[in-house]
């Protein structure tokens, strides 16, 4: 298995070490850390389960009230073209009633002047 990808890796892009601190901010439960790589009117979607848009409704989606702790995020692999950087990466969580997601997920974010403006979430549960 290859190792985590690091963002203080000089190699990545600016755009995928952004990715990879976003990642990291999840991890951690560091609102600042995440908030700090948006835009003001981001929006954030997963198709047919929600859709958030601006950074008040961010925050508030970070700490989502269906989980408890915090979730174990790995990062398999980055894509990257134009503006747009792809993650696919797999996740374990707890939900708030005791079950367990985990699963598999690909984000689509998407880059103005070097923050996050658009992220589109597809993601598999494999229980």
């Amino acid at each position: 298995m290859e190792p985590e990808l690091s963002e203080s890796d000089p190699s990545l892009s600016a755009n995928k070490r952004t990715v990879l601190a976003y990642v990291d901010g999840f991890r951690t439960g560091d609102h600042e850390a995440i908030l700090s790589l948006l835009t003001d009117d981001v929006t954030w979607e997963m198709p047919g389960d929600f859709s958030i848009v601006g950074k008040a409704a961010f925050d508030r989606e970070i700490e989502n009230e269906a989980f408890t702790g915090r979730p174990t995020l790995t990062v398999i692999r980055l894509v990257e073209e134009g503006d747009v950087v792809v993650l696919l990466g797999t996740v374990r969580a707890r939900f708030a009633d005791g079950g367990e997601l985990d699963g598999i997920f690909s984000d689509y974010f998407h880059f103005r002047d070097g923050r996050i403006r658009r992220i589109e979430s597809y993601q598999v549960d494999n229980r």
